[in-house]
């Protein structure tokens, strides 16, 4: 026999509750999280290309150090995006040529 003075049907029922609530709160977190990922996937595609090629500054922010191929990964923070005929101009001014992504040679510029 149940002793317990509260009956089992209001125990289920406040059981319940506390489920609808904690389901509620539940789809509350998937909708925002997909809030998010829709904005980082907008965010993904309204993003410019990456630049074909970089030219990269030295620390007093003036002078070109190094001309880089647009993704490589020796370019440092200091570097901009350019177009094709100034990292040619910029190479044959006497600006060096990383020695890791060659653009000099990508770009048909022999010593």
């Amino acid at each position: 026999m149940n002793d317990n003075p509260v009956p089992r049907l209001a125990m289920l029922r406040f059981l319940e509750r506390v489920q609808e609530r904690d389901l509620a709160r539940t789809r509350r977190w998937i909708e925002d999280e997909e809030r998010r990922e829709a904005e980082r996937q907008r965010g993904m595609q309204a993003r410019p290309p990456d630049p074909d090629w970089l030219i990269e500054q030295g620390i007093n922010g003036r002078a070109a150090v190094y001309v880089h191929v647009g993704d490589c990964h020796m370019a440092g923070r200091r570097s901009r995006g350019v177009v094709r005929d100034h990292a040619r101009q910029a190479l044959t001014e006497g600006v060096n040529a990383c020695p890791h992504c060659r653009p000099d040679t990508r770009l048909g510029i022999l010593d």
